[in-house]
């Protein structure tokens, strides 16, 4: 067969194919030309569940007489008419073939009229002929799509078709999407004769809150959390339902993007991640939200029902939808209303509806401003107000000072200095006030706090690490100082910071290290060589002085640890988050922050003071990134707060044990290849210095007591 074009008529069967697949999906398509006529009545009269008559009639501006032939064409729209029309799309319809689509399979009539005429006119096409019929009619100002015999011409697709009310209730749950979209619009159906919805217009807060129970139920506006979040070219609006209102099926999950009904993957997977620690598995959350995004920063040409589509920056935007649900849940939970378990994150503020039955709605309970917590942040956070007091150097004065006094630090052996705490040292030789962020030198009082950090003892003494040890305070060094540590006061400068700040323990009797190099072998990891898994949680290990079993869970601790254990020496990269995360705390956890600014420094942390009772998460270091910040943050300044009074638990290496138990997430069972992966990775961060940690992580296996047992002579 030679290649040809195909008629018009088949061309527009086959777009039919994806266009029209139900009496619901030309409901829509001809609700949405109302819509973009700028309808504010959309009546809709369905027979035989639209496999009859599907009639609609809107108030719009409607088709001059002129177009009304050229309208049933395919590719003939008035909504775009350039490439730059179509890379910013703000009309429901625009490719031009629907009606076109819908007229190959059915007999279709549209009479219209504008303001301008003086009589309105009809056309009438259907699938087996495209010619158009004008002649006038009687008719408002708007127009009326009647849509009769669907899939009239198409027998095997009409056989297809559902029962009447299966196909109405398709066209019911469209009408009810259509209806949350737009509350300014009046939508009144009717099935066979009989009103079935009326959906009046809404302006005032009362009414679309009387239409989204309508739509959702009762139940959902009893549990409904309002939610609005701007961010630049960003909105978020609508309502979520706390975990009181989760329901056993996803059937009010309503979302909209720039006015367009959406199922979109990246929308549904944000929203599910931000209700994953607040519902079980088996209940679903229950939503109704609208995003509004630059036209140009998302594309809708991606779908042919048009139900998806692509955002320029997805990352972004699944970001944001998750912290605003996010901080409407914490909201909720703060305030005691919800069942389950804090959600992980929140930066986002809320609004809490209360119970309809209880009270009246104009006495509905609001929380604090949406954009407190990004909008009053700055854009990028390393662009933040220099003068904030948690806002540090873009570069740490430990690092420049390295820098300046390169090779001169104390080997690390020889690390005996006491750790400083809240209560002993002023808040200023962390918080860095007194002087102007970014200038070039640290202050004097800076200086003077990094001497006072370095007091150590007699440095004449033999190196060792001892864990029974006490630490001692800044304070109790100055008022009984020894002739060596006067002396290490005057010679220590400020770049000894990164070596000696915290003084670390480890074990005191480490086992023996294999001086010979591992056994070689497909399985082979630095420490032996792998032999197998014992219960899913250790690693048997083959080495040159015996056999040993390993503790993973010792190891992802210790993994953790090797990731952190730069902040004592060089700091850790800050890494901004993309969108800056708020955590409500107490007044006494933002004071710990401020006396500690330069320690979370280090830990590659910025914070940015919120209010008297909350902090804004500008950034964290990378072994951070993927963790709970809403929990860890306050946990870990509610732990530099207990150990202030308990010289016992102060340390880095207490610290960086701490930190690395809070970032272990169980593991049910490890198979032999994470195993591996995990030991190599250990090896690879801790080097010689892993040996100090033998005691806890490795244990011999007594092979020769087996190999006794065997012997029976």
């Amino acid at each position: 067969m030679p290649i040809q074009i195909l008629p018009a008529r088949l061309a527009n069967q086959i777009a039919a194919g994806e266009v029209v697949e139900r009496p619901a999906s030309v409901v829509k398509e001809l609700v949405e030309n109302s819509l973009d006529a700028g309808a504010t009545r959309i009546d809709i009269d369905i027979d035989k569940g639209g496999s009859r008559t599907i009639r609609i009639r809107d108030n719009g501006k409607g088709v001059v007489k002129d177009e009304l032939g050229l309208a049933l064409s395919r590719h003939a729209t008035s909504k775009i008419s350039s490439l730059d029309d179509l890379e910013a799309i703000v009309s429901l319809g625009f490719r031009g073939e629907a009606l076109a689509s819908i007229s190959s399979v059915s007999r279709l009539t549209i009479t219209s009229r504008t303001q301008d005429q003086e009589e309105a006119w009809s056309a009438y096409a259907e699938g087996r002929d495209m010619d158009v019929q004008l002649k006038p009619a009687a008719h408002p100002v708007g127009t009326t799509l009647e849509v009769l015999d669907l899939f009239f011409n198409t027998p095997a697709r009409r056989k297809f078709l559902r029962t009447e009310k299966t196909e109405f209730n398709h066209i019911d749950e469209l009408l009810k999407r259509i209806a949350l979209s737009r509350f300014d619009v009046a939508i009144n159906l009717r099935h066979n004769g009989k009103l079935i919805r009326q959906y009046r217009a809404s302006e005032t807060q009362v009414q679309k809150e009387r239409r989204l129970a309508a739509v959702c139920g009762g139940p959902f506006l009893k549990h409904a959390l309002a939610v609005e979040l701007e961010h630049g070219d960003l909105k978020l609006s609508g309502w979520i339902c706390n975990p009181h209102g989760a329901r056993a099926q996803n059937d009010i999950q309503y979302c909209y993007v720039n006015g367009r009904m959406m199922k979109d993957k990246l929308i549904n997977h944000a929203i599910r991640q931000a209700y994953e620690s607040s519902l079980p598995s088996d209940q679903y959350a229950a939503y109704v939200l609208f995003i509004e995004v630059d036209p140009h920063q998302v594309d809708v040409n991606v779908h042919p029902a048009k139900h998806e589509v692509r955002f320029h920056q997805g990352r972004w935007v699944h970001d944001f939808i998750y912290q605003a649900v996010q901080s409407a849940l914490q909201q909720s939970m703060a305030e005691g209303e919800a069942m389950y378990q804090t959600p992980q994150r929140a930066s986002a503020s809320a609004q809490h509806y209360a119970e309809p039955s209880d009270q009246p709605t104009h006495q509905i309970a609001e929380a604090a401003p949406s954009s407190a917590a990004i909008a009053n942040t700055p854009d990028y956070p390393n662009k933040a107000n220099a003068s904030d007091w948690l806002h540090t150097d873009e570069r740490m004065l430990v690092e420049r000072a390295s820098t300046q006094h390169h090779g001169q630090q104390a080997p690390r052996e020889s690390t005996g200095v006491k750790v400083p705490n809240a209560g002993t040292t002023s808040p200023s030789a962390y918080s860095g006030k007194g002087r102007q962020f970014g200038s070039d030198a640290p202050s004097k009082q800076e200086v003077a706090a990094y001497q006072r950090l370095m007091q150590t003892a007699d440095s004449s003494r033999t190196p060792t690490v001892n864990l029974n040890v006490p630490s001692h305070s800044v304070s109790a060094s100055l008022n009984q100082p020894s002739s060596a540590s006067q002396q290490s006061s005057q010679e220590v400068t400020p770049s000894a910071l990164s070596q000696r700040e915290w003084q670390p323990s480890a074990p005191t009797t480490p086992i023996a290290r294999s001086v010979n190099p591992p056994i070689g072998g497909s399985s082979h990891v630095g420490l032996g060589k792998a032999l197998s898994l014992v219960a899913q949680r250790f690693l048997l290990l083959s080495r040159e002085d015996g056999v040993y079993l390993l503790s993973l869970d010792v190891a992802q601790r210790l993994r953790h640890k090797g990731q952190l254990k730069l902040a004592q020496s060089e700091g850790l990269k800050a890494q901004p988050l993309l969108i800056p995360h708020s955590v409500p705390v107490e007044p006494e956890l933002i004071a710990c922050a401020e006396q500690h600014a330069l320690l979370l420094k280090q830990l590659g942390i910025q914070l940015k003071k919120k209010n008297n009772n909350g902090l804004i998460i500008l950034s964290v270091c990378m072994p951070l990134r993927q963790q709970n910040l809403q929990q860890l943050i306050p946990n870990l300044l509610t732990y530099l707060l207990s150990v202030a009074e308990d010289q016992q638990a102060q340390g880095w290496d207490k610290l960086l044990d701490w930190l690395a138990a809070q970032c272990v997430m169980p593991t049910d069972a490890f198979s032999l290849s994470q195993a591996i992966q995990l030991v190599t990775e250990l090896e690879h961060l801790w080097a010689n210095d892993l040996e100090l940690y033998y005691q806890n992580l490795l244990r011999p296996v007594n092979i020769d007591e087996a190999i006794e047992a065997f012997n029976h002579e």
